[in-house]
């Protein structure tokens, strides 16, 4: 009996504690149940749509149908095109789809864009792309070769320039190294050293390629002279400008050798043949054909040269002596291979322009000198004799000697040199005096002023001051008078 009062005791206990529980709970519902019904799945029902109501729940209907009232009396009836707007200040602001894309009607912003247009277009083609405008692309070049005749033209240029350079210059190595092979022989037979010119040792002696159109050769180990200098000067076939001027002016291949006298061994003379064109030149070029000779009238009758050829002389007697049968018969057989012969004991090159300062004349040599074309073909045995009358004029100097009367005057024709020489230069030379005098007067100046006794000092004052007296004073000249 006593346990089951218990039970009952406790039974009604959790009654009573059930029953706050749920009234506390409602009281809470209550206080809330305004907020209840906006759940994720509640949705507004607007005017002209069929409400769906949910079963077994009448007071939430109810609460339902009292909140879509109130929110269709704050609502305008937004039509079935148009999205809907909320007026409430407290809600917030909706905005429309077409307000989001608003910036891509900015004027400032894209230029070209027309507003108003755009507005009135509709809807599906306010998104639609604009028309692309294909530039115009010119057809390729292949299709247009006459487009670039000008870089055709330049290049076409370039490459003959370049074929004509390595095949002119392959051309005249080939004709350099085909003279000296020829006349190889003849120089070791006259000369104890061909090709070494003393200045660098050569492991393999022979032409030196100066420039591709210019080459040398020295010679020596020989008497009466003191060397032998060769100089091929080819035809600059490497340069296509100065092969096509050479078409307007012709040249040729020229071998030009110069040979330096041992002083003393030959007389006081100068002299020239050759070419009337070239005798003309030298002559204005060369100091002393320029000097001491003058051109021979009807050379050809005279001294019985070719004809076209002309002759410089200083002294008729040493003319003759050179210009020998040997010499002529020379002269008639290669006329056209011999350019030039030019024999002088007193070559110093060029002529000088006029130098104030220059107060002495030139050094000379003792030169014979000789220009000769070499032949068009390939054929150098044809002007291999040349070289042996060099020699033969180099003995021929080597034992000539002139009379007394020539001698005289060529000694005259010097002094007259010298004395227009002295002339030319006496104002430069009584200037350089007079600044050497006032030098050394200044020198001793100086060591009189450094020097500590006055005596020395007061007599140079005064033998200065007789020596301006005595230039300020009138020149007087002194007569020898011879007593009776």
């Amino acid at each position: 009996m006593e346990l089951r009062k218990v039970a009952a005791l406790l039974a009604l206990g959790c009654l009573v504690l059930s029953g706050m529980t749920s009234v506390l709970a409602h009281e809470d519902d209550s206080d809330f149940a305004e907020f209840d019904d906006f759940d994720t799945d509640d949705f507004i029902e607007l005017p002209g749509s069929t409400p769906s109501p949910q079963a077994g729940d009448t007071k939430a209907s109810a609460q339902q149908t009292h909140l879509n009232e109130k929110l269709q009396s704050n609502i305008p009836v937004a039509s079935k095109t148009d999205d809907f707007k909320i007026d409430d200040e407290d809600d917030g602001i909706v905005e429309d789809d077409d307000n989001e894309f608003e910036h891509f009607q900015d004027e400032e912003e894209f230029e070209g864009f027309d507003a108003g247009e755009s507005k009135e277009l509709p809807l599906d083609q306010k998104t639609a792309e604009p028309k692309l405008t294909v530039a115009k692309i010119p057809m390729h070049f292949r299709t247009h070769w006459d487009s670039y005749w000008m870089e055709m033209l330049m290049l076409a240029g370039l490459l003959a320039y370049f074929a004509n350079f390595f095949a002119g210059k392959t051309k005249n190595a080939r004709l350099a190294q085909l003279w000296y092979s020829t006349h190889k022989g003849l120089l070791d037979d006259n000369f104890v050293l061909v090709g070494d010119d003393g200045k660098q040792e050569n492991e393999n002696p022979g032409l030196m390629k100066e420039s591709e159109s210019l080459y040398t050769l020295w010679c020596s180990g020989r008497t009466c002279c003191e060397g032998m200098l060769v100089e091929l000067k080819m035809i600059k076939r490497h340069d296509l400008v100065a092969l096509v001027s050479g078409l307007i002016r012709p040249q040729q291949d020229q071998v030009h050798i110069k040979v330096e006298m041992t002083p003393g061994v030959m007389d006081s003379f100068v002299f020239c043949v050759g070419s009337r064109k070239t005798i003309t030149k030298v002559f204005k070029e060369y100091a002393d054909l320029n000097k001491y000779c003058s051109l021979v009238s009807k050379p050809e009758d005279r001294y019985k040269v070719p004809v076209g050829f002309g002759v410089l002389s200083e002294i008729p007697e040493a003319t003759s002596a050179i210009l020998e049968a040997r010499i002529i018969t020379a002269l008639n057989k290669y006329q056209r291979y011999i350019d030039y012969i030019h024999i002088s004991d007193q070559f110093s090159g060029p002529i000088q322009q006029e130098d104030a300062n220059n107060l002495k004349q030139p050094e000379t040599k003792c030169m014979l000198m000789a220009g000769f074309n070499m032949p068009k073909s390939i054929d150098m045995e044809a002007i291999k004799p040349l070289l042996v009358l060099i020699f033969y004029l180099m003995e021929r100097l080597k034992t000539y000697r002139m009379s007394k009367e020539g001698k005289n005057k060529a000694e005259k024709n010097r002094l007259r040199v010298e004395e227009e020489f002295l002339k030319s230069t006496h104002a430069a030379r009584v200037e350089a005096a007079a600044q050497r005098r006032e030098d050394k007067r200044k020198q001793e100046k100086e060591r009189v002023l450094a020097d500590d006794d006055p005596e020395k000092q007061r007599r140079w004052e005064l033998k200065e001051q007789k020596r301006q007296a005595k230039k300020k004073g009138p020149k007087m000249k002194r007569l020898a008078v011879k007593s009776l």
